[in-house]
């Protein structure tokens, strides 16, 4: 198991919602056709609004115009982040994108339960708001075993809440593949 995280930061504000991560004009795509999955992830964050400093400084899009997955993989956000509606399709979006983990000083509790059980994104909680220190575009580096994210740009480490067992979960690939590699529950070749 791969301990570490290391990629750009995309810095977000507060409140950042459902429909902002994956607007609802693009939930009409496939979650098992390859061509239509890539669809979100090439609109993931398109619903933040550029006024009142909701993308980060110089309004840098998440993706880039005609691609579909994001040159950042570490979001560092304040706090609510995932609140509004209890879509799947929202962590989901990150993960198709190329996020990896989030940080953020709370989340909704539907969207971090989907992170999780969807095996989608490390949802990481902060006790301070790194979205005023952090830069996107800054180099990060997450250590899951420390539970420290350094900042390799500016050389400052941060102590973040462990995680537990939701490490192992995401990296499974979701809450029943946690389960079954575990021998929690039976395989579908036993059912």
């Amino acid at each position: 198991m791969d301990t570490i995280i290391q990629g750009k930061a995309y810095v977000l504000g507060k409140n950042i919602d459902t429909d902002q991560i994956i607007p609802a004009e693009h939930l009409v795509y496939s979650l098992s056709n390859p061509e239509e999955v890539k669809l979100y992830g090439k609109y993931a964050l398109s619903g933040v609004p550029t006024e009142q400093g909701g993308l980060p400084q110089g309004n840098i899009p998440f993706v880039e115009e005609g691609n579909f997955t994001s040159p950042y993989t570490i979001i560092v956000a304040g706090p609510n982040f995932g609140c509004g509606s209890s879509r799947e399709h929202a962590p989901f979006a990150l993960k198709v994108a190329g996020a990896k983990a989030i940080i953020a000083e709370s989340y909704a509790r539907i969207f971090y339960r989907n992170c999780v059980d969807g095996g989608f994104v490390i949802p990481y909680e902060t006790t301070k708001p790194l979205n005023k220190s952090i830069l996107t575009g800054d180099e990060l580096s997450l250590d899951m075993e420390k539970n420290t994210l350094t900042n390799l740009t500016q050389n400052v480490t941060y102590e973040l809440r462990p995680l537990g067992d939701v490490v192992n979960i995401v990296q499974a690939g979701g809450i029943f593949e946690y389960a079954r590699k575990n021998n929690l529950m039976a395989s579908s070749q036993e059912a």
